[in-house]
C-alpha cells in the first residue's frame, strides 16, 4: 500500500498543477474580455474626429492600440493616455475607470463635456495612481468618495461646480492636487490638511470664501501652494511657516488682511512668494529678508507701509522684485544695487524719497527699472544700463535733477523711456537722438532745453514723442529719422521760425501739437497729407497766412485747435463739411467773414470763434449776423463792376457748391410710398443712392430687420430698417447725426438715414468682409495683432476724440467686420435702447458685470469688452464656450488662472502656438494676455483706457525679450 500511494503523489500534484493552469487563465481572459468590453464601450460613446482610436479593433490586441499601454507586455491595460487627442464626448458610469488594473489614467486637453461619473472615486480601480482629466469641458460637482491609494489628482480648468467635498481629506496617498480654474466654491475644507504627503496644491482662480486652514502645518510635504483669484480673507496663517519644504506661495488677487506673518522667514527653500493684489498692511517683516534663495518676490498692490528694509541684500538670489501700488516710504535701500541677478525692480507708485542709489545697474542685470509716482531727489544715476539689457525705463512723476546722463544716452537696448514731470535739465545729447530701438520717448514737463533743430535725429523705431513743456528752442526739426511717428508733441516750448514742410510726410501721424512756441510763417499745406491725423493743435504761435482749405480732405481729423495766432482771410467753408470734425477753435486770429453754419461750426462755442471779425454761424457763436455795407464810395461800385466778371465766371462754381452742400442738408422726396425724409452725411454718396434704391433694397428682405447688400451706380451701401417708427423720439435722430459725422478707418461708417411716416431706414457703406467672430480661428498671429490694434484704435478715438465721447456698450466679435485687407471695422450701437439688439445687449457676455447690474455704460465697460476680445484672439475659445459655462467671467477667471500657472501651450490657440518653425513672439503673446486681464479687471477704475491700451498694445507687440511673469505697470 505504501508503494502504490508514492506512486500516486505525481499525478495528484500535477492534476493540480493543470487544474491550477485552467482556473489561471479563465481568470485571465475574464479580466481580458472585461477590460476590451471597457475600452471599445467607451470608444462607441465619443467622438474622435482625428481617427487617433482607429486601430481600437481586433486587428491587433488592444495591448497594441493607441493610447494603451499593458504591465510588463501582459495583458491588462496599466496606462491608458488620450491627453490632446481632440476627442469629446461625455463619460458614462461603466466607462474606463473601471478598469481593474489601471495604474495611469490621463484623458487631459480634451473636449469632454457633462458631469463626471458620480462613482468615478467609489468605484475606480483601487491600483489607480495618477488621474488626469484637466482641460476639458467638464461640469456639476466633484464625485463624493475617494481612492485612497492615488498620488496624481488633476481636474483643473473645466467648470466644476459646488463646494470641494470634504472627502478629499480621505485621499491619503495624494502628492498632487490640482482643482485650479473651476467654479468651486464655499471654504477650502478643512479635511484638505489629512493629506499629510501632499507636495503640491492648487486651488486658484475658483469662487473660493473664508479662511486658509490653520491646519496645513500638519502637511510638512507641500513644496507648492497656489490658492490665488479666489475670495479668501482673514489672516495668512502663522502656521505657514512650518511647511519648510515650500518652494512656492503664491496667495495673489484675495482679501487678505493684516500684516505679512513673520514666520514666513522659516521657509529656507522658498524660491517664488507673491501676495499681490490683497489687502495686507504693515511693513515686511525682516524675516522676509532671510529667504536667501528668493528668485521672485512679488507684495504689489497692498496697503503695505514703512522703509524697504537694507536686509534685502540677503536676497542674492533675487530677479524680480515688485513692491508697487504699496505706501512704502524712506529712501530706496543701496543693498539692492549688490544684487548681482536683479532684473525686474518696479517699486512705482509709493512715498519714497531721497536719491536713487548712485550704483544702481551697475552691479545688477537689469531689464526694467520702474520707479515712478514717488517723491525721488537728486541725478539719475550712470550705470543704469550697465547690464546692456535695459529696454523699459520709467521714472516719470518724481523730483529728479540735472541731465540725462550720458551713459543712458548710449543705452542701445532702451525700447521705452518715460522720463516726463520731473526737473531734468541740460541738453538732449547727440547719441540720445539716435537710440535705435526707442519707439516710445517722453521727456515732457521737464527743464530741458538747446537748440535741438541743429541736431541729427536718427530714431527709426519711433513711435511716439514729446518733448513738450521744456524749454527747447531754435527751429524744429526736419525729421525725426522716424515714418512711423503715431504721436507727437512739441508744445509748450520757444521753438521758432517756421513749420518744416516736411511734417507732411509722417503718414502714420494721428496726434500732433505744437501749441505754446513762436512759431511764424503760414500753416504748410503739407500738413493734409497725413491722413491719419486725429487732433491736430498749432494754438499759441505767432502763425499767419489762410488757414488751408487742404484740411478738410483730411478724413479723420477731430480735433483742430488754430487759436491765438494771427492767422487771417476766411474760414474755409470746406471745414464746415468735415464729417470727422467735432471740435475746432479758431478765436483771437484776425479771421474775417462769415463762419460756416455746418458740421462742427452748427453748437460751436462763443469762446472758439471770439477775438475775430467773424459774423454769422449758429446761434450758439453769438456773433453778429453778416450784414451788407452802405454808403459805399464810388470806387467801390466801379471796383464791383469790375469784380463781377471774375464773379460770373464763379458763377458754376459756386451752383456746385451750393449744390454740394445742399446735399448733406435734409431733403424731402416724394414717391408711391409718401413722402421722406432724406439725409446723407457724404456728398458724394448722395450723388448715387436715391429714395427708391434704399426702400427696393428694404423689400428685398420683406421688411426683415437685417443689413441687406445693395448697389447704385456702383456705389455699394447696406440698409437697416427700423422698427416701430412712431416709438422712435425725435432726439434719437439727432444722435444719429452726431453718429453720421464720425469717421474712421477702423468704423463702419453710417452715410445717411430715409424714414417716412411708416419706415425709417438706416444706410451704412457696405464693407466686403466676415464677423470676426467667423473667421477668428483661421487668422494667423500677424493678423490678429492687426486686428487687435485696429479695434484699439477705434476705441481710442471714440473715447479720446469724440465729445462727449462714443460708447460702443456691446464690444464683441459681433460687432467687428474684418476687410479684405485685414482691418477691422467696428459696428457702432444705435443710440438708446430702441432696438431688439440694444435691448437684449446688456446679457451678453461681453458686457461688463457693473453694466449687467446697473445697466450703465461706461468707457470702462468697453475696456472690459475689448479684454475679452483680446483673449479670444490668444485663446481660440470665447466666453460661450461650455466649458465657461452660463458665468461672464468664467473665462476671464480661467484666463487669470493660465497667465498665472499654465504653460502657454496649455492655453494659446493652437493656430498661434509658438514654435521653432513659427514666427510668434512668445513675449508678445503673454504680454497681450497680461493687458486683456488688466483690460477685465472686475474694479472699473483699475482698468485702463483706450488711450493707454492703445500704447500698451504697441509696447506689447514690440517687445523682443521679456520674462513672462510680469505684471503690467504704470509705464502703460
Amino acid at each position: 500500500m505504501a508503494k502504490t500511494g508514492a506512486q500516486a503523489s505525481p499525478v495528484v500534484v500535477f492534476s493540480m498543477f493543470m487544474l491550477f493552469i485552467v482556473l489561471f487563465f479563465s481568470f485571465v481572459l475574464s479580466d481580458n474580455g472585461k477590460e476590451v468590453v471597457i475600452l471599445l464601450s467607451f470608444k462607441s460613446s465619443i467622438y474622435d474626429p482625428s481617427g487617433f482610436l482607429s486601430n481600437w479593433d481586433s486587428s491587433a490586441t488592444f495591448c497594441q492600440w493607441h493610447g494603451v499601454t499593458c504591465y510588463n507586455n501582459l495583458s491588462h491595460v496599466d496606462k491608458l493616455d488620450l491627453s490632446a487627442k481632440n476627442l469629446t464626448g461625455k463619460l458614462v458610469s461603466s466607462s474606463i475607470f473601471h478598469l481593474p488594473f489601471i495604474q495611469t489614467l490621463n484623458i487631459s486637453n480634451n473636449q469632454f463635456y457633462g458631469e463626471i461619473p458620480e462613482d468615478m472615486f467609489s468605484s475606480s480601480s483601487s491600483s489607480l495612481r495618477f488621474l488626469n482629466l484637466s482641460n476639458n469641458n467638464f461640469t456639476g460637482q466633484i464625485p463624493s468618495g475617494s481612492i485612497p491609494g492615488l498620488e496624481v489628482l488633476d481636474l483643473s480648468n473645466n467648470m466644476l461646480s459646488g463646494k470641494i467635498p470634504p472627502e478629499i481629506g480621505s485621499f491619503y496617498s495624494l502628492k498632487f492636487l490640482d482643482l485650479g480654474g473651476n467654479v468651486l466654491v464655499g471654504e477650502i475644507p478643512v479635511s484638505i490638511t489629512n493629506i499629510t504627503s501632499l507636495q503640491f496644491l492648487t486651488l486658484a482662480s475658483n469662487q473660493l470664501v473664508g479662511p486658509i486652514p490653520h491646519g496645513l502645518s500638519k502637511m510638512k510635504s507641500l513644496e507648492w501652494i497656489y490658492v490665488g483669484y479666489n475670495n479668501l480673507s482673514g489672516q495668512i496663517p502663522e502656521e505657514i511657516g512650518m511647511l519648510t519644504s515650500l518652494n512656492h506661495l503664491d496667495l495673489v488677487y484675495n482679501n487678505l488682511t493684516s500684516e505679512i506673518p513673520s514666520s514666513l522667514g522659516n521657509l529656507s527653500d522658498l524660491q517664488y512668494l507673491f501676495l499681490y493684489q490683497n489687502k495686507l498692511t504693515g511693513s515686511i517683516p525682516d524675516s522676509i529678508f532671510g529667504l536667501k534663495k528668493l528668485v521672485s518676490l512679488d507684495l504689489s498692490d497692498n496697503s503695505l507701509s514703512g522703509e524697504i528694509s537694507e536686509l534685502v541684500i540677503h536676497l542674492q538670489n533675487l530677479e524680480i522684485l515688485h513692491l508697487f501700488g504699496n505706501i512704502f516710504t524712506g529712501k530706496i535701500p543701496k543693498a539692492l544695487t549688490s544684487l548681482p541677478r536683479l532684473q525686474v525692480l518696479q517699486l512705482w507708485s509709493n512715498r519714497l524719497s531721497g536719491e536713487i542709489p548712485e550704483s544702481l545697474g551697475k552691479n545688477n542685470n537689469l531689464t526694467i527699472l520702474d520707479l515712478s509716482t514717488n517723491n525721488l531727489t537728486g541725478r539719475i544715476p550712470d550705470g543704469l544700463c550697465s547690464s546692456g539689457r535695459l529696454f523699459k525705463l520709467i521714472l516719470f512723476s518724481n523730483s529728479l535733477e540735472s541731465a540725462i546722463p550720458k551713459n543712458l544716452s548710449t543705452c542701445t537696448s532702451l525700447q521705452r523711456v518715460r522720463l516726463q514731470n520731473n526737473r531734468l535739465s541740460g541738453e538732449l545729447s547727440s547719441e540720445f537722438t539716435k537710440l535705435p530701438l526707442v519707439y516710445f520717448l517722453d521727456v515732457s514737463n521737464n527743464d530741458l532745453s538747446g537748440n535741438i533743430g541743429d541736431q541729427e535725429w536718427d530714431i527709426p523705431a519711433l513711435e511716439m514723442l514729446s518733448l513738450a513743456g521744456n524749454r527747447f528752442s531754435g527751429r524744429l526739426p526736419n525729421s525725426f529719422g522716424s515714418q512711423k511717428i503715431e504721436d507727437l508733441d512739441l508744445s509748450g516750448n520757444g521753438f521758432s521760425g517756421t513749420i518744416p514742410r516736411s511734417f507732411g510726410s509722417l503718414t502714420e501721424l494721428m496726434q500732433f501739437s505744437l501749441s505754446g512756441n513762436k512759431l511764424i510763417g503760414e500753416i504748410p499745406k503739407e500738413l493734409s497729407s497725413c491722413k491719419k491725423l486725429v487732433s491736430l493743435d498749432l494754438s499759441h504761435n505767432q502763425l499767419s497766412g489762410q488757414i488751408p482749405s487742404g484740411f478738410a480732405e483730411m478724413p479723420v481729423l477731430s480735433q483742430l485747435d488754430l487759436s491765438d495766432n494771427q492767422l487771417s482771410g476766411e474760414v474755409p467753408p470746406q471745414l464746415g463739411k468735415m464729417e470727422s470734425l467735432i471740435q475746432v477753435n479758431v478765436s483771437h486770429n484776425h479771421l474775417h467773414g462769415s463762419l460756416p453754419s455746418t458740421g462742427a461750426f452748427l453748437a460751436i462755442n462763443s469762446s472758439a470763434v471770439s477775438g475775430n471779425d467773424l459774423c454769422g454761424g449758429a446761434e450758439t457763436s453769438a456773433l453778429p449776423p453778416c450784414k451788407k455795407v452802405k454808403n459805399l464810395n464810388w470806387w467801390f461800385y466801379v471796383a464791383c463792376s469790375l469784380v463781377a466778371l471774375v464773379l460770373l465766371a464763379f458763377a458754376a462754381f459756386g451752383f456746385i457748391f451750393i449744390r454740394k452742400r445742399n446735399n448733406l442738408e435734409l431733403k424731402r422726396v416724394e414717391n408711391e410710398d409718401g413722402i421722406w425724409e432724406l439725409q446723407f452725411f457724404d456728398s458724394n454718396v448722395s450723388k448715387s443712392v436715391t429714395v427708391d434704391d434704399i426702400t427696393l433694397s428694404a423689400k428685398q428682405v420683406n421688411g426683415i430687420c437685417r443689413g441687406n447688400k445693395s448697389s447704385a451706380n456702383d456705389f455699394q451701401f447696406v440698409v437697416k430698417e427700423m422698427n416701430d417708427v412712431n416709438s422712435i423720439p425725435s432726439s434719437f435722430w439727432s444722435e444719429i447725426k452726431q453718429l453720421g459725422k464720425l469717421q474712421h478707418p477702423n468704423l463702419v461708417n453710417l452715410i445717411g438715414t430715409c424714414r417716412s411716416d411708416k419706415n425709417a431706414y438706416l444706410v451704412y457703406e457696405y464693407i466686403k468682409g466676415k464677423l470676426l467672430s467667423e473667421i477668428l480661428h483661421e487668422l494667423t498671429w500677424e493678423r490678429r495683432r492687426q486686428i487687435a490694434m485696429g479695434i484699439a484704435k477705434a476705441l481710442k478715438f471714440l473715447h479720446s476724440y469724440c465729445s462727449p465721447s462714443i460708447i460702443v456698450g456691446d464690444m464683441s466679435p459681433e460687432r467687428v467686420i474684418v476687410d479684405g485687407k485685414d482691418e477691422p471695422r467696428l459696428r457702432l450701437r444705435l443710440p438708446g435702447l430702441l432696438s431688439t439688439e440694444n435691448k437684449a445687449f446688456i446679457s451678453s457676455e461681453y458686457v461688463a458685470p457693473e453694466t449687467r447690474e446697473s445697466k450703465d455704460m461706461s468707457e470702462k465697460s468697453d475696456i472690459y469688452g475689448f479684454g475679452l476680445i483680446l483673449i479670444e484672439l490668444l485663446t481660440g475659445k470665447s466666453p460661450a464656450d461650455a466649458e465657461f459655462g452660463d458665468q461672464h467671467q468664467s473665462m476671464v477667471e480661467w484666463a487669470r488662472y493660465c497667465y498665472s500657472d499654465c504653460h502657454l501651450d496649455m492655453w494659446v490657440d493652437p493656430m498661434i502656438r509658438p514654435g521653432p518653425a513659427s514666427d510668434v513672439n512668445h513675449n508678445q503673446i503673454v504680454e497681450t494676455l497680461n493687458l486683456a486681464l488688466h483690460c477685465t479687471a472686475g474694479d472699473p477704475t483699475a482698468r485702463p483706457s483706450a488711450t493707454d491700451v492703445s500704447k500698451t498694445l504697441q509696447s506689447a507687440f514690440r517687445i523682443t525679450s521679456c520674462v513672462s511673469t510680469l505684471k503690467l505697470s504704470s509705464s502703460v
